[in-house]
Parts: C-alpha cells; sequence; structure tokens
C-alpha cells in the first residue's frame, strides 16, 4: 500500500514523536510498502490560532499526490490526525494536552490565556467530531487510550512499540551513577528530582542528560541543583547515540518521575539496558512498565519520599540488579516490535 504518516511538525523541536513517526515509516517500508511523513507547522499560541489550524487539517486533500492514491493514512497527533480520508486509521499519541488533562494544572497554560476557552472547546469538538470517523482508533498505551475514554467517550486499543535502537542496549558494569534521561520540561519534573536530592541520605551521583525546552529553565535547575545538591548533579546537555547507550549501560539505576507520561521511551530503553527505573504514582504511562519492588521502585511524588527511594535503591546495589533485570525480563515476555505494530495498522 502507498501510506501516508500523519503528523505535525513544531518547527526546531526534535523529540520522540518526530522519532516516533521516522520509524513508523521505516517499519511499513521494511514490510513492503510505500511510506511517507505527511506532516504539517503546528503553532497553539496565540489560543486563537488553535481553530483556524483545525479547519486547515480538516480542508487538507490526502487522498492522492501527483495522480497517485494514497492507500491509507494513519494519524499520530494532533491536529494532523483531523485530515479527512476514507481509509484512516488512527495511532495517537497523545491529544492536544492543555486542552484535556493540563487544563487548569500548573503544567498547562491553555486555562489562563484570552481566547483559551475556546480554544479548548474547539479543540473537544474536532476530536469527538473525527476521531470516531476512523476505521480504527488506536493508542499510544494504556494511558493515552484511558484519556480518550475518559475525556471523549471513545474506545480505543492500546499499540505498544519499541523505542528507537531498540537492539543496541546492553547492560555493563555499574559505574556509580543514576541517568535521569529525557527532554528538560516543566512535565518531565526534574525540579522534583532536584528538591529530592537535598533530602537524600546516600551520597548518590545523578547525570541529567536531554534537551532544555527552554534556556531559563536549564539556568533555574542549575541553580537549583547548585542549592540543593552541590556536586552531586551533572548536566550532560545533549549526547550522541553512543554516549546514551553508553550512561544507560553503566547507570546503576534511572529515574524517571514525569507528571502523567502519555508512553516514555525512557522506561524502555533502561528495562532494554537491565537497569531498575525510580518512578512517581502519577507518572502515568511509566507505571504501565514499572512494578515497585519487581522492575524498580515506585514513590508518591512527593521530594522525601522520592528520596527515600533512591536511597534505597544506591544503598542496594544487589537489588538494583534485580529489579533490572527483571525488567529487561518484562519487556521481552511482553513482545514489544514493530512488526505485530505494522500489522495492527495495515490490516
Amino acid at each position: 500500500m502507498r501510506i501516508g504518516v500523519l503528523t505535525d511538525q513544531i518547527p526546531f523541536v526534535e523529540g520522540g514523536a518526530e522519532l516516533h513517526a521516522r520509524n513508523l515509516c521505516a517499519a511499513l517500508r521494511d514490510a513492503g510498502h510505500q511510506a511517507e511523513i505527511l506532516s504539517m507547522p503546528f503553532k497553539w499560541f496565540p489560543p486563537d490560532r488553535i481553530a483556524p489550524q483545525i479547519l486547515a487539517a480538516r480542508l487538507l486533500d490526502v487522498t492522492e499526490s501527483s495522480g497517485m492514491s494514497i492507500d491509507r493514512v494513519i494519524g499520530l497527533k494532533f491536529p494532523a490526525y483531523l485530515m479527512e480520508h476514507p481509509n484512516k486509521v488512527l495511532w495517537i499519541l497523545h491529544q492536544h494536552r492543555t486542552a484535556y488533562d493540563l487544563w487548569g494544572t500548573n503544567l498547562g497554560d491553555l486555562h489562563s490565556q484570552p481566547g483559551g476557552e475556546a480554544a479548548m472547546q474547539a479543540v473537544r469538538a474536532a476530536d469527538d467530531r473525527v476521531i470516531p470517523r476512523a476505521i480504527r482508533v488506536y493508542a499510544n498505551s494504556r494511558r493515552v487510550s484511558e484519556r480518550l475514554q475518559r475525556y471523549n467517550g471513545i474506545a480505543s486499543e492500546p499499540l505498544y512499540h519499541p523505542p528507537p535502537d531498540a537492539g543496541r542496549y546492553t547492560c555493563g558494569t555499574d559505574e556509580g551513577f543514576l541517568l535521569v534521561p529525557s527532554r528538560i520540561n516543566t512535565t518531565k519534573r526534574q525540579s522534583l528530582l532536584l528538591e529530592a536530592m537535598f533530602h537524600v541520605r546516600s551520597d548518590v551521583r545523578v547525570v541529567i542528560v536531554g534537551r532544555p525546552e527552554a534556556e531559563d529553565l536549564l539556568l533555574g535547575l542549575k541553580a537549583r541543583a547548585a542549592a540543593l545538591a552541590a556536586g552531586r548533579v551533572t548536566f550532560a546537555g545533549v549526547v550522541s547515540d553512543d554516549e546514551k547507550l553508553r550512561l544507560y549501560a553503566t547507570c546503576r539505576g534511572v529515574v524517571f518521575v514525569p507528571y502523567d507520561e502519555d508512553y516514555g521511551y525512557v522506561t524502555l530503553e533502561a528495562m532494554l539496558s537491565g537497569k531498575p527505573v525510580v518512578t512517581c504514582t502519577d507518572s502515568g504511562g511509566v507505571l504501565e512498565f514499572v512494578t515497585n519492588g519487581e522492575t524498580g521502585l515506585v514513590a508518591e511524588p512527593d521530594p522525601v519520599a522520592l528520596a527515600a527511594a533512591i536511597d534505597r535503591l544506591w544503598s542496594d546495589p544487589a537489588l538494583a540488579r534485580r529489579l533490572g533485570a527483571q525488567g529487561r525480563e518484562r519487556y521481552h515476555q511482553l513482545g514489544i516490535g514493530w512488526p505485530q505494530v505494522v500489522e495492527a495498522l495495515t490490516a
């Protein structure tokens, strides 16, 4: 089949969603299909720009290109997944979260902006109307599926996929540090980790890896680290793929404490590396893979509680090895792979 993958692009921002779209296309091609990314730019600020972009997506014709039909489209992200096609399958990474679960929280700002209420209603109305028209609806995780049911009353099936470079992760010698890898922003809650570091009793060393969404956010975190955990937190910035693999292989464990994560490559990368994950009770999709005391440690999203979990993992290397090994085994038991994804999306 000739398949278009519908996604959006925030100019100059590169993250898991962009990797996801590229890897899906590669998997489709490996299965013998022709596949291309059909991407549209998305600008959500100011809020009165959202409704016109919904309309723009709805007006785009993606049924053919240069006189050749596009047999199927697979929609991943809002507003791109609103494009019309008679043979559309949705695999929703997440909805426009500031209009849903982040509405009214300090992690979203749409509710506090002029025109925010109208934009929220436009987003929800478009999803309510268009998503059920797809021939099948999948979600990136059980957590995303739960949100879709809760807010829109739409059923969907979770469909897991492997992280990039899934075959390259290895478990190496523990070099005595905890790894904190992910994009640096408010929802990933690196700030919560730093607050916890003030309360840890052991001599924990932490390496934070990732690109900041804003330079002032990074500067603020560095200042907090200096005040709360001087000399024990390293900001490594953006690292190469090879260096990331090395850090996963040689850390004692991974700390990943986002708020209500959709899916989270970090969790799967840690499991493939045989490393336990320390996370929180409100970390969303992470909890689909991390079970407290089995594949990692789960703490309340409180600095003191998180510090206790970090101390427990740090002070017991044998526990870290056991949880990490069980996490790797759990990953393989799930049978996560691109062939299964392609089969579902092209059936």
